[in-house]
């Protein structure tokens, strides 16, 4: 494992500093998804506009081939991730699907990365967030190649391949990306683990607000009814 520098005698941290602490700076909550989540995971697809939807799946998905396609998801091969807000909403979601067993003769091991995100979540770097998560994922699992396929009009998507280093590669209204990502290391293991614990923690902590909130609310429309005259006995 590298080392890191030495300090100069300077109060400013060292560049490995900064990139951790802009990392978990902007550090966003991100969730594995299960098959429990699957009704959410339908709802937050169904909720794309027309555009959206034919920017995520490359065609104009229909109402029923959203459906499917969410229905369908493998939770047992593949990796899916979630973004949740305080109403436990899920606004955000990546896809890691793996190629399926035996990889193809002569190509590394690889994973497809797909993601959407509502309208209302937009412009927080979710998307990018959810990229950096699943390549974080996938080099963990001895994935060395993370791959894109989207629409060349794509611009946001093809954005976050290129800033993450990819190669993109375009054919007419197709674009491709590859990312070769780095062996996985102890750093990125105790990362990824810890990143999904506290992700856990912040869930719980938002569905106990949520809770109490919901308690709150109950009492102070009792209380109101009553202070209206709803607990008030028959006129004489």
């Amino acid at each position: 494992m590298t080392q890191p520098p030495e300090q100069d005698g300077k109060d400013s941290p060292q560049p490995w500093h900064q990139a951790v602490l802009r990392r978990w700076a902007d550090w966003v909550p991100i969730r594995s998804l299960a098959r429990r989540h699957r009704k959410r995971i339908k709802d937050h697809l169904l909720a794309l506009g027309e555009r959206d939807r034919y920017l995520r799946f490359g065609y104009p998905a229909t109402d029923e081939q959203v459906t499917k396609y969410a229905l369908g998801l493998d939770f047992d091969r593949d990796e899916v991730l979630g973004i949740f807000n305080r109403k436990l909403e899920l606004v955000a979601m990546a896809h890691l699907a793996y190629e399926p067993l035996p990889q193809r003769i002569g190509k590394p091991a690889m994973a497809e990365f797909g993601v959407s995100v509502a309208e209302k979540a937009r412009g927080r770097g979710f998307g990018a967030r959810l990229f950096e998560h699943a390549a974080l994922h996938a080099r963990n699992r001895g994935i060395e190649t993370l791959f894109i396929h989207a629409l060349s009009e794509n611009a946001p998507m093809l954005k976050i391949a290129r800033s993450a280093g990819a190669t993109v590669e375009r054919d007419g209204s197709e674009s491709e990306a590859w990312l070769r990502l780095p062996p996985d290391t102890v750093a990125s293991h105790v990362g990824e683990a810890l990143e999904r614990h506290l992700a856990e923690v912040d869930f719980t902590l938002k569905r106990h607000v949520r809770t109490l909130h919901a308690i709150i609310d109950g009492v102070a429309e009792v209380t109101q009814h009553l202070g209206d005259g709803g607990g008030k006995g028959p006129k004489p």
